[in-house]
């Protein structure tokens, strides 16, 4: 017999207040498998970073591939967070000095040519001969990886390319899929042959992994809440019965001497590379939730200037605290730290009229946001530029004319609101562009200097 451990995280988000206790885990369980003549491997299955922290902001990423390094790696795959947040020169550099595999079977340059750092597989061969064939992919956003400048080809089309070569060469098959819990249970019920699914995307939390066939499905949550272990009890005649996973939770793992301050110097250490100067304001700019003032005003009026467009609006919850003196690159980070990117809908004026009354629902401005690139609290009101709301008249101008049904008029907005179920109007419509790879605190900083 022979005993394989796999360790996998997945999700992180750049949260590194356990990050140490996580990797003297990893580190300790490396150590302790060795020594009884094991196999150890640790995968992480992508989102490791999110560019809301400032080691993250201010390495472009690289920090996060030197914590993967130093707790020793075996490969990963990439999530949305890397791909489609990080502009194209980044991302094509943030692994150069990775001492992992990155394993990313569906991304590939517009020339149709695989990235140097990215393999489709590899094939890993234990010291008894057992061979384990690991692949990866990523979620298929292809628009916004088409803006970056990337050729992202659909998953399953190149998992059904990777798969018979893997079951030629490999004794076992494991699948690093940053695609989220529902495509992997389809996944481990379409394809038999793959033994173990490290999933994420969709923060998911199996306790005890799932069984879908023969396929032994994982996730491991979100914000390094957990840490994965797979234990596997291979036999010269393959895969046996024995194949169980278990989740450690981080918060029950005693944390090494000096955790706090090692996470804390990390935070300082994205700060002080941030620290240069945009503007210096003479007055302070205020940020309100619930009511009117200047800072979400002002990104308002940059994101409809930056967007050429007619009329723009956002939440005001967009802004997490107001700005004064010296503003640095931290302090828009710390002000507005969502990977969100402008969007500009092109909509007839009876559906645009349908969406600006919408948005005056009294229910907005507390309610509760997760995902969709916010990392605020709550929505907070309304800001408009452009927009008047003329109530006595029940009238809508655009540029100080009324609202013409007809009129084709260009709408900026958060590209947050293109998704989920804000406004079902703007998800159904065809035209939208997306502003790529400059994020709103980008458009700030551009205002804030004219």
């Amino acid at each position: 017999m022979e005993n394989i451990h796999i360790y996998h995280t997945n999700d992180l988000h750049s949260h590194f207040d356990h990050w140490p206790r996580i990797r003297h885990l990893l580190q300790e369980r490396q150590r302790w498998h060795k020594e009884a003549g094991d196999e150890v491997f640790l995968f992480d299955i992508g989102d490791h970073m999110d560019r809301w922290h400032p080691f993250t902001e201010g390495t472009h990423g690289k920090g996060n591939t030197q914590l993967l390094n130093q707790a020793g790696y075996t490969a990963v795959t990439i999530g949305n967070n890397e791909g489609i947040t990080l502009p194209h020169e980044d991302l094509d550099s943030v692994y150069q000095d990775a001492q992992f595999d990155v394993l990313l079977g569906n991304l590939f340059y517009k020339n149709g040519e695989r990235p140097g750092w990215a393999k489709p597989y590899t094939i890993y061969t234990t010291k008894k001969g057992t061979r384990i064939g690991v692949f990866g992919l990523t979620v298929y956003f292809n628009l916004f990886y088409d803006l970056l400048g990337w050729k992202l080809e659909e998953p399953l089309q190149e998992l059904q390319n990777i798969l018979p070569e893997l079951k030629e060469k490999a004794d076992i098959i494991i699948f690093l899929s940053h695609l989220g819990l529902h495509e992997d249970e389809r996944i481990a019920a379409d394809y038999p042959d793959i033994d173990i699914i490290l999933g994420g995307h969709t923060h998911h939390i199996l306790h005890e992994g799932k069984m879908v066939n023969e396929t032994l499905l994982c996730g491991a949550g979100k914000h390094g809440a957990f840490v994965g272990h797979v234990e596997l009890n291979v036999s010269s005649i393959g895969l046996t019965a024995n194949k169980k996973a278990i989740l450690y939770d981080v918060n029950e793992i005693e944390a090494p001497v000096g955790e706090t301050e090692e996470a804390s110097n990390l935070f300082e250490n994205g700060k002080h590379l941030l620290g240069e100067k945009i503007v210096t304001l003479e007055q302070p700019l205020k940020s309100e939730y619930f009511k009117p003032s200047q800072l979400p005003q002002l990104l308002c009026e940059a994101l409809r200037e930056w967007c050429d467009a007619d009329c723009a609006f956002l939440n005001a919850g967009l802004l997490l605290g107001p700005i004064s003196g010296d503003v640095t690159k931290y302090d828009l980070l710390t002000v507005c730290p969502h990977p969100i990117n402008p969007c500009v809908v092109e909509l007839p004026g009876n559906e645009l009229r349908e969406i600006l009354l919408q948005t005056r629902d009294e229910e907005w401005p507390h309610m509760q946001i997760k995902g969709l690139g916010f990392r605020g609290k709550v929505m907070g009101n309304m800001v408009y530029d452009q927009i008047e709301f003329i109530d006595e008249l029940q009238e809508i101008r655009i540029k100080g004319r009324n609202l013409k049904p007809n009129t084709i008029y260009k709408l900026a907005i958060p590209d947050m609101f293109t998704f989920g179920r804000f406004f079902p109007v703007i998800q159904r419509s065809a035209h939208k562009r997306y502003f790529m790879p400059e994020f709103l605190r980008d458009l700030l900083a551009w205002k804030l200097t004219k």
